[in-house]
This record gives structure tokens, sequence and C-alpha cells, in this order.
């Protein structure tokens, strides 16, 4: 950090005699005390408060966003503020600010300025540091930090090894985190059970989850009874590696002794289940965790959700996403468009409708995504006049974006409705939602499936002058509305349509050109040759 600004200094009004006498006069008489009462630094804000207290300045602190002139307010309270000192709690407010704004430097200066000063700070503004030398994955500073605290009298306890133990799993030192817990006592620390739950997430990230189990069974002789956390983070690991034998050995085995198991120990055992084919065991385990009275919770269906839709069991989908809505949890977007996609996959569009006006009745608005998987399904299933009704329901409450409206665009145009296209069309540009190259394109398509590709490239010159650059895509469907239908003199305009106004073509643009050419027109040489010469 570079060192703070200099504060400009104004001299007290004082006689033309008296200026002459102080430059005149050697150096240590002018920094004499009669001198520098002569002289008045400004402070660093406008509106400096004449009466000062440590909290409001700690306010001050903390409500300023500029980090270096925060710590220029810090500066000029201590040195200039008249009867201003400082206090544990400014120093840690400043220490905090810093740690946040990665000042790691100017917050060391302000640490070996607390003794000079004769403030001794508590544990919390060393806890601030570590945590965030965590965040910045700086683990040796973090160490340090903590082993230095009795030098400023500062006594280590459990909290800040914690914390600790956090920053070295947090920048993957999980040996660390190890080599610390087993030296606890020797720093004088009492491990608790929070400080075996991050042992355990270490030895669970070093793949170690035998010596993880084992730490979790010997907290009981520690007098530590393991928690959700605990058995969260094991069961996680046993999943991740695939041993669900074991990890529903353990689960039994927790259950038995009484410990408590909550909706997220159940649900990490459940995705395992279905990460790992086993969707059966997983619905059962959610069946069984109803009957122990543990209500699942919105990732629980999740996870079964998507788990019943990469099996394309629809109907199960569907019966508990409607569970979950009833139960007032609001499912992701994501999973909506897969329940939907599957349905409309099997054939079910009118019950995949059903969802999407079900949503509007739970307060679930559908969203872009939901509503524009709906629309291309329901134009696949030419159901276009139900698509453009959905369409218009959907843009009473929100605004379309350019995925929903192409998702119609191209609808209409697979119809043959190009005039309903073209109202679209304007209706998203009058809305300041600009087509993309997908929407020229379907545009561009839709015109020479209709015989008017004179339209097209029409079409694609407004493209390129608006910036659009076509891709591959839209010379295919310009050269499919020109070949075999006796006008591949135009394949030609298209090139030079594009080639004139600098739109250099890409390698797979050219092979669309050449395969399309050869495969698709008698009179190929000639065409080839035209396209060369260009």
């Amino acid at each position: 950090m570079p060192p703070p600004k200099l504060y400009r200094q104004h001299l007290h009004s004082f006689s033309t005699k008296r200026l002459i006498h102080a430059v005149s006069v050697d150096v240590p008489d002018l920094l004499s005390a009669p001198n520098l009462d002569a002289f008045t630094v400004t402070p660093p804000i406008s509106g400096w408060p004449s009466r000062l207290t440590p909290r409001r300045l700690v306010r001050m602190i903390t409500g300023q966003q500029n980090v270096d002139l925060a710590l220029q307010m810090f500066d000029y309270a201590g040195k200039y503020h008249k009867g201003f000192s400082h206090t544990p709690e400014t120093y840690s407010a400043m220490i905090e600010r810093l740690a946040r704004a990665r000042e790691f430097d100017a917050m060391e200066s302000l640490f070996r300025k607390m003794q000079p000063d004769g403030v001794r700070c508590g544990e919390l503004a060393f806890i601030i540091a570590i945590r965030n030398y965590g965040f910045a994955n700086r683990p040796l500073p973090a160490v340090r930090c903590f082993l230095r605290m009795p030098a400023f009298g500062v006594g280590r306890s459990v909290r800040s090894f914690n914390t600790l133990l956090n920053a070295m799993v947090q920048t993957k030192r999980f040996d660390l985190a190890h080599f610390l817990y087993k030296n606890a006592c020797k720093l004088g620390i009492i491990p608790n059970v929070f400080s075996c739950n991050i042992l355990i997430k270490a030895l669970c990230k070093m793949n170690d989850v035998t010596a993880a189990l084992k730490v979790m069974e010997e907290m009981p002789q520690q007098g530590f009874v393991p928690n959700p956390v605990t058995y969260t983070t094991v069961l996680g690991a046993l999943c991740a590696s695939g041993d669900l034998w074991k990890a529903r050995e353990i689960f039994n085995e927790i259950r038995s002794k009484g410990w408590v198991l909550d909706a997220i120990s159940y649900t990490v055992l459940i995705d395992g289940y279905c990460r790992n084919g086993r969707l059966i065991d997983g619905v059962k385990l959610m069946d069984d965790m109803e009957e122990n009275g543990v209500r699942p919770n919105d990732v629980t269906y999740s996870v079964v959700i998507e788990a019943l839709c990469m099996e394309e069991k629809s109907g199960e989908a569907l019966n508990l996403l409607n569970d979950m809505l009833e139960r007032r949890f609001l499912p992701s977007s994501s999973l909506c468009c897969k329940v939907i996609d599957l349905l409309c996959h099997k054939g079910k569009v009118d019950e995949a409708s059903a969802l999407w006006k079900r949503l509007l009745k739970k307060n679930c608005t559908p969203d872009n995504a939901i509503s524009s998987t709906l629309i291309y399904w329901l134009c696949k299933h030419g159901k276009h006049r139900e698509a453009k009704k959905l369409f218009d329901e959907f843009e009473r409450g929100s605004i379309p974006n350019i995925v929903t409206y192409n998702a119609l665009i191209s609808g209409m145009c697979e119809n043959g409705e190009l005039q309903e296209a073209g109202r679209l069309w304007d209706d998203m540009i009058d809305k300041g939602c600009p087509p993309n190259v997908h929407t020229y394109n379907t545009l561009i398509g839709g015109f020479c499936k209709s015989g008017r590709a004179d339209e097209g490239i029409k079409l694609l010159e407004e493209m390129i002058e608006k910036e659009c650059a076509p891709n591959r895509f839209t010379f295919a469907v310009l050269l499919d509305g020109f070949l075999g239908k006796g006008m591949e003199e135009r394949i030609t305009d298209v090139l030079m349509a594009t080639l004139s106004r600098g739109i250099l073509l890409d390698i797979d643009s050219w092979r669309v050109f050449v395969t399309k050419v050869v495969d698709g027109s008698e009179d190929w040489r000639h065409t080839l040759d035209g396209i060369v010469r260009l």
C-alpha cells in the first residue's frame, strides 16, 4: 500500500517581521513548540467533528468506502485530534477494513503500532486478520499471526484456533490443519466439537476418509457429541468416493446411537444413491426420512426430481414437483425446465402447460427459460396458437428476453407464419431487445423455405450492417434456398454481400459453401469457379 498522502498545512496569519525572523533561524529553533503553534493540519475529510469519541471514529471508519481515506482518518485522529486516544475498538475496526481490502502490509504496520501506543487489542482483531488471510489464500501469514498473539499480550483461545483451522482448509493446506490439531495442547488449546468437524473436513478433502471416521468415532471419548455437520461431512466424502455401502452403514450406526440426523444428512446420502444409479434406494430413503419425522427440504426434492428426469420417469417427476409446490418450496428454473422438457419429450405437452399455469398460481412465476422451453415444444407439436397465447400471458407479467422471442419466432417460421414472425420481430426491437444471429438465421430460413430467398439476402445485408456477424448456419439456410431451385447463380450474390462489407468467412463457413455446392448443384464446377474468382 502506498504511504498516506501528506495533508496540506495552513499558516495562521502573522506579521511580515515574524515571517522573516522564522526563515532566518536554525531548523531546530523553527521546530520548537512556540513555532509549531503557528501550524495546523487539515482533517482528511470535511465536516470533521470537534468532539470525537472512539465509538464515533469506528462508525466513521466502517462507513468510509475508500480504505485509504479511512486510514488517513485513523492516523489523523490519533496524531492531531486534541484529547483523542485510540482504543482496542478503533484498532480492530481499522484492521478489519484493511484486512477485507487485502491491504495486509498496512494492516501489519498497524499491528506494530499498537504496542508503542500502549493499546492491547483483544482476540477479535487477530481472528479478523487470520480469517482474511485465509480468504486471500495466504496460509503461512495466517499461522504467523496466530503464533505471535501472546507477544501482544493476547491469549489464544479455541475460537482463534478454529479460525486458523478453517483458514488452512480454505487454502487447501489440509496437512497443516491436521498438524495444528495434533499439536493443539502444546499451543495451550483444548479443541471442541467445531475443531473436530474442521479436522474431519480436512481429512475428507485429503481423501483420508478412514482417518476422518476414526476421529468421529473417538469424539465421544473426548467428551464431544458428533452433530449433523459431522455426519454430513463424512457421508458426503463416502458418497463422493462411491462407497455407498459404508455410507449406509455409518448412517444406520448414527441412527442406532440416537444421534440426531437432519434433512441435510439424509439428502447427502439420497444424492449419493441417485448419482450412482440407485434411484430406488434414494426414493426409499426419502420416504424413510418422512416416517422418522424429518421433512425433506427443497434440495432433497431437487435431487430426486433430477434423478427421475435422468431416468425419464416423467410422471413421478411431475408428481414430486407438484408435492414440492404444495409444501411451498420454490423449485429452481433449471429444475422446472428439465421436468417440462421431459414431459414434452414424452408427448405430454398438455401436462407441461398445466404445470406452467400451476407455477403461476403458486406464486412461482415462470421465467424466460421455463417459458421459452414450453413455447419451443408447443410449436414443435404444432400447437402454435397455444404457444402464442402462452407468450402473451407471459408478457403481461414479465419481460420476454431474446431466448423467448427466438423460440416463438422459430415456431412461426416453421409453420410458415412469416407475417406473425415479422410482427414479433418488430415487437422485440420496439422493446429494446435487438435480434441476435439465431433470430436472423431463423427468419432467413423462413424466407428461404417459402421461396423468398431474395428477402433472405436482404436480411443478410441488414444483419451485417447491424454488426451481427453471420455464421455457417446463416450460409447453410441461404444455400438450401438456392440449390435445386434454379437459383444457383445467387450463391455468388451471398458471397459478394458478405465479402464486400469486410466480413471474412471462417473455415466452417467455407466448408458449407464447398460441400453444399458440390452435393447440390449439377453445374457445381461453374459455381465453384465463380466462388474462387471472388
